[in-house]
């Protein structure tokens, strides 16, 4: 059986109390630990998949954690070798994966990839200090300094082409999430152009320390943005951030928890039920997790799901077509 322990320390957790249904299951062919790819510190994804692996670990008794890696693209191909055994993704960079169009492995099919389950659409979303007079999009300066994040994560992947469509002209900075905050505070970037669940940690990180713009799409460079790019219509509520006094217009694509295909069938499961039968502890991890519930399977037209998850969506009345189980 392949390693499932990447090559740094996972965050470990357990628990002397095996969670309901799990205590009479075959474990023989079970990992003996697992590591979940998340994203850079500062983000959702690492605040996301690092207390789900810690809520995991604990339900089902086996040492688990996340790990900070590039982010969607690179958790694809991490899961795909089997470095990891989970990971989280999003529709864009899956799509790619499985086409072998990723621009980590040109050519390469990425055929061990599976669905596990829905975590939350990611808002593409634009921050500037307010001190910058930056309000829209088309107060972007030519040669702005843009940070998209980490080099071939979904936003560096997606907001750069979506920028250029509008006609802005940038130069284009990468990093993680926390450090572009940072940049943007010191007046070393102009712009941050953000692809991750809100609220995003950095941003409101950064509303505690000085005022910010959060830049919202006008309606016919919304329209301009669905029509060139696989995203969707997506409104960032006025709650969100303390900056916003109404909703903003954005676009978004859908995230979902990916696992090796090879992994047991029981084991995945097993995670299955306990990730979708708990969604209050789930929101407990990050409050985007509201939208991590099974109705919203359907939003996975890309990936084949793993035929343990697929068996706990069908045993509680979430029909999959044959072709979109592994």
């Amino acid at each position: 059986m392949r390693n499932t322990m990447p090559k740094t320390v996972a965050l470990l957790a357990g628990s002397a109390l095996l969670a309901a249904g799990t205590a009479h299951a075959d474990r023989s062919e079970w990992p003996t630990n697992f590591t979940v790819g998340t994203a850079s510190q500062g983000g959702t994804y690492f605040v996301y998949g690092s207390g789900w692996a810690n809520f995991i670990a604990e339900e089902l008794d086996v040492s688990g954690g996340g790990e900070v890696t590039g982010g969607p693209t690179q958790n694809l191909a991490l899961v795909h070798s089997g470095d990891m055994a989970f990971g989280l993704t999003t529709m864009g960079p899956a799509s790619d994966a499985i086409k072998g169009e990723s621009p980590l492995a040109p050519g390469l099919v990425m055929d061990n990839v599976c669905a596990l389950f829905p975590m939350y659409e990611t808002p593409f979303s634009i921050a500037a200090l307010s001190s910058s007079g930056i309000e829209s999009i088309s107060d972007i300066p030519d040669g702005a300094r843009i940070g998209f994040g980490p080099a071939a994560s979904t936003s560096d992947t997606y907001f750069p082409a979506m920028l250029e469509t509008l006609g802005v002209n940038f130069d284009r900075r990468n990093g993680g999430w926390s450090d572009l905050g940072g940049q943007l505070q010191d007046g070393l970037l102009d712009v941050v152009a953000f692809a991750a669940g809100i609220p995003i940690p950095a941003v409101s990180q950064l509303e505690v320390q000085t005022d910010v713009n959060i830049i919202e799409f006008t309606e016919e460079e919304l329209a301009t943005v669905l029509d060139a790019f696989p995203v969707a219509e997506f409104t960032i509520p006025a709650s969100t951030y303390t900056t916003l006094e109404e909703d903003a217009r954005a676009v978004s694509m859908w995230n979902f928890a990916i696992a090796g295909c090879d992994l047991p069938e029981d084991f995945i499961y097993e995670v299955t039920k306990a990730t979708m039968e708990n969604n209050d502890r789930m929101r407990d991890v990050h409050r985007s997790a509201e939208t991590s519930i099974p109705e919203n399977i359907v939003h996975n037209t890309v990936l084949p799901f793993h035929p343990g998850a697929a068996r706990w969506y069908e045993e509680n009345g979430y029909d999959i077509s044959d072709d979109m189980i592994k």
